[in-house]
């Protein structure tokens, strides 16, 4: 998949000699001696490093994802959770205009991930003490490093199933669509255990929540500023309870930083058929998040990352709080939200695998259909402990369409912008954190259900948008590169590269 920039599809020729090791150059070059030791002759390099990027990632967020479901419902006092969350990805909104090109390029894949996982480590450590002096600053800390995080996640996927496409002579979107297919079953499934986690630590609290039916009337969609029963429904747990689930969470994040530094092999950024070519000026690569807003397509994909972070940001905040945490108490906000993860899990791997059958347009559809359907029910539906099912059912309706969102945006920006996949995965996270900001940030001030509607519009935004950059697509196919090429096949090796 080393096309022009406004390629989608172009098939790599199959006698082109470039294999997995092109892009990791030497014996396991930077790779921990314990671990070449381990590792050699176990299993094939670019499956051994997929793996390494994807249990890293599931290690980490087992921990982030269960603590950022329990910010607005465990520091719910004078809103420090929701603030906290409102300068995290304000912090990461900011980080992805100009960070991912520059560590990426500095630093590379590998050491880029490991910094911005320790900047999770210090936000987990920033909980033992919820306060504002500690929270909000490290807030800041990881949201600098997310979106590198991501952008480097994201670069080192794709630079890996295209090289594998080229060895196997396949399309490369569709070896780049199952590596992020099996990448995001495995990453979701970190919400199953860190919710699982969270549930059966705080679980152990001696008190139980019975909410009267006047508290009741006030949860859900009707919840809004002036109403104060969403936050006085909510029983602390124990500082004991809350400090065992830290620790487990921060040692979770500890042993993430310690599998990539000891097993993870760096992509090579300086392949041979660059060498001797001068590396872009540093305002260049500073401005080339920014640069790649002329391309019309990625203009009218705006809709589409900022209403993936708008609606992850609605589910961790509001349905967690206004629904699950009024309802039946914060005990079982791990428990509701284990099912959003386990839907979203499954339908990664499943859509990874069909999306060459069905394509992108129909699986969209099917988002899109899903996430309306949710939304009309939460404006009409009024939350109450003896409908517990409900509270199950929605998140994973919910996470059976955010599978497609994380799936097959990130497909997409890796397909229409190959030649520029820093700044395009970098934009993707800079709409997508605008998303969170926006979400957070009015939290306070909006009623559930004029978020529901705003979610509505931005998701018909979202999918019209969509549609005409399909529709641009079609209009303009590309045919594949003519075999037997080889000056051709080099060029395009060398675009794959960092």
């Amino acid at each position: 998949m080393c096309a022009r920039s406004d390629s989608s599809e172009a098939r790599a020729p199959e006698h082109s000699t470039l294999c997995t090791t092109d892009i990791f150059p030497g014996p396991s070059r930077e790779l921990h001696p314990l671990a070449v030791g381990m590792l050699a002759g176990i299993m094939e390099r670019s499956l051994r490093n997929f793996l390494v990027v994807s249990f890293g990632f599931l290690l980490l967020f087992t921990a982030y994802g269960g603590l950022q479901n329990l910010q607005s419902s465990l520091h719910s006092k004078g809103g420090l959770g929701v603030a906290t969350l409102s300068a995290l990805y304000g912090a990461i909104l900011l980080s992805s205009m100009f960070l991912p090109p520059i560590l990426i390029k500095r630093f590379g894949c590998k050491w880029t991930i490991t910094g911005a996982m320790g900047c999770y480590v210090a936000f987990f450590l920033g909980n033992f003490k919820g306060s504002w002096y500690t929270l909000v600053p490290t807030s800041v800390l990881l949201g600098l490093g997310a979106a590198p995080l991501w952008s480097a996640q994201c670069t080192y996927l794709t630079v890996l199933g295209t090289s594998q496409a080229r060895k196997a002579g396949k399309l490369s979107k569709d070896v780049v669509n199952k590596y992020f297919g099996i990448f995001f079953f495995i990453f979701q499934s970190s919400g199953v255990w860190g919710n699982l986690i969270s549930s059966l630590v705080l679980g152990q609290t001696p008190n139980k929540e019975f909410f009267s039916e006047d508290q009741l009337k006030s949860c859900g969609a009707k919840d809004c500023l002036m109403s104060t029963a969403a936050s006085t429904n909510i029983t602390q747990p124990s500082q004991k309870l809350v400090y065992t689930l830290l620790s487990i969470y921060t040692g979770s994040g500890v042993l993430a930083i310690l599998l990539i530094i000891m097993f993870l092999e760096p992509i090579d950024d300086n392949p041979p058929s660059n060498e001797g070519k001068k590396s872009p000026p540093l305002w260049s690569t500073l401005l080339s998040t920014f640069r790649l807003l002329r391309d019309k397509r990625l203009r009218l994909l705006i809709p589409l990352p900022l209403y993936s972070g708008l609606q992850q940001g609605f589910l961790s905040g509001e349905y967690t709080r206004s629904y699950a945490t009024c309802a039946l108490g914060i005990q079982f906000v791990g428990y509701v939200m284990i099912c959003f993860s386990a839907a979203s899990s499954l339908c990664s791997l499943l859509y990874g695998k069909i999306s060459q059958y069905t394509g992108r347009a129909v699986l969209y559809a099917l988002g899109t259909v899903t996430h309306l359907s949710c939304i009309v029910t939460f404006l009409l539906w009024q939350p109450h402990p003896a409908q517990m099912a409900v509270f199950f059912i929605l998140p994973g309706l919910w996470g059976v369409a955010d599978a497609v969102w994380q799936t097959q945006n990130s497909v997409l920006y890796g397909v229409l912008f190959e030649r520029n996949k820093e700044a395009a995965f970098a934009n993707y996270r800079l709409w997508e954190a605008l998303g969170f900001v926006i979400t957070f940030g009015c939290s306070k001030f909006l009623c559930v259900s004029t978020k529901l509607y705003v979610l509505a519009g931005v998701l018909t935004l979202a999918a019209v948008a969509y549609g005409t950059v399909e529709y641009m697509e079609s209009r303009n196919p590309h045919p594949p590169p003519a075999a037997g090429g080889r000056d051709q096949a080099d060029e395009e090796e060398a675009q794959t590269q960092m």
